[in-house]
């Protein structure tokens, strides 16, 4: 049965057992969380061994080829591109209709998290090279460790070559490795599912914010199945977007369902070895540096966020470069949100609030409600992007083995 099939099996017995089984009490709900939380654990195990050992390969392989620059500036600008473009899609969308106010709430501001560039920056370099492999939910400092040992076994000393052997015999153990744990994630799934089933029920019950979760996923469709179809077969020789819509439905289940942009990066690398023929070279470089740097999901939901913010505390409209400024502002943001795989979105919303918010530095509470959905739709988008932008990038590098499914 295929992979996505299974997904999507579990995702429709989580959401019968969501609506069946009496989950609302407190012992329900904690078993169903720790379950969960567990399942997701399951998820990361072999993350960061397989996207360390990959990416020594891919920068070799790549080496060998002659690649590493034209890889280099297809994935990098497609990553700035599609952030920018889904930068703009948030600010036309939220500029054309106008949401209805969510009512004001009277909750104190909580402690939260804030964007801190230097602790960013020294995340990115331990005091030691093996402290990179120990940060499970930031992903950068592995994979520019992996570049560097990837460089370095570059150098033609027959000395190496052992080291390279091993690497690449590591690689393809952690690639089978990470396969029986998509299969086993795809039972572990009806439970993910179960628990954001019973949030996204909670979150409905109001009704008040069905408008905002209805125009992102407007937004969604038209991005999927529109626009980057439409780059697919602008840019791609003999690109077939369907392909890749089929090969994404797994990694959009993974994505909107946990929000985690890491959790599904397991997902997407298999899928796009297996169902899209992406080689390794590529599938090693351009998948880690997309579900790093492409977030230009998160832009998207926290310009429309902030502005239903906005709206929802003052009739004044907001002045069109003050918008654009509040765009450009979630755009760069959305670049730094690496070592935020879950609650990037939210993160980024309060510090919009603080910014321009001009006397409502905690109206992002007004969203606090629907936090979870929020990032799943970040995390759906940047799914997206993940994907087509990967197929963009293996096949202006010409790095996919054309073969059935």
């Amino acid at each position: 049965m295929k992979l996505w099939l299974k997904y999507l099996i579990g995702a429709a017995l989580g959401l019968a057992a969501a609506l069946i089984l009496p989950l609302d009490s407190l012992q329900g709900a904690a078993a169903l969380s720790f379950i969960t939380d567990i399942i997701v654990r399951i998820g990361r195990y072999t993350l960061l061994p397989l996207l360390f050992f990959s990416g020594i390969m891919a920068v070799v392989r790549m080496r060998e080829d002659g690649l590493i620059a034209r890889a280099s500036i297809w994935t990098f600008g497609t990553i700035a591109l599609s952030s920018l473009l889904l930068t703009a899609l948030g600010f036309i969308s939220i500029v054309i209709v106008r949401l209805p106010r969510i009512p004001i709430t009277t909750e104190r501001a909580a402690e939260l998290s804030t964007l801190n560039l230097k602790e960013f920056c020294r995340m990115i370099f331990p005091n030691s090279a093996f402290e990179s492999l120990t940060q499970g939910s930031f992903l950068l400092p592995a994979f520019f460790f992996a570049v560097i040992i990837g460089i370095g076994c570059c150098m033609e000393h027959s000395n190496i070559k052992p080291v390279l052997s091993l690497a690449d015999a590591l690689s393809e153990l952690f690639y089978n490795v990470t396969v029986i744990f998509t299969e086993l994630f795809s039972a572990g799934i009806v439970f993910v599912m179960c628990s954001w089933a019973i949030q996204f029920r909670d979150v409905l019950k109001s009704g008040v914010f069905t408008p905002l979760i209805i125009m992102l996923a407007i937004d969604f469709v038209i991005l999927v199945g529109v626009i980057y179809p439409l780059i697919v077969v602008s840019v791609c020789r003999n690109g077939k977007p369907l392909k890749v819509l089929r090969a994404s439905i797994a990694p959009f289940l993974v994505a909107f369902l946990s929000g985690d942009t890491n959790l599904a990066l397991p997902v997407e690398t298999r899928l796009g070895k297996e169902m899209l023929g992406i080689r390794q070279r590529v599938n090693g470089f351009a998948f880690p540096l997309f579900s790093i740097f492409a977030r230009g999901g998160t832009a998207l939901v926290s310009i429309i966020s902030f502005v239903v913010i906005w709206r929802s505390y003052s009739t004044l409209n907001i002045e069109f470069f003050d918008m654009l400024a509040i765009s450009m502002t979630a755009f760069l943001l959305s670049f730094v949100m690496g070592n935020l795989p879950v609650g990037g979105t939210f993160v980024t919303l309060t510090i919009l609030c603080s910014i321009f918010g001009r006397g409502m530095e905690t109206g992002y509470l007004l969203l606090k409600p629907a936090a979870v959905i929020i990032g799943s739709f970040s995390a759906l988008f940047d799914a997206a992007t993940v994907m087509f932008g990967s197929y963009i990038v293996a096949n202006n590098t010409r790095t996919i083995e054309r073969h059935r499914a």
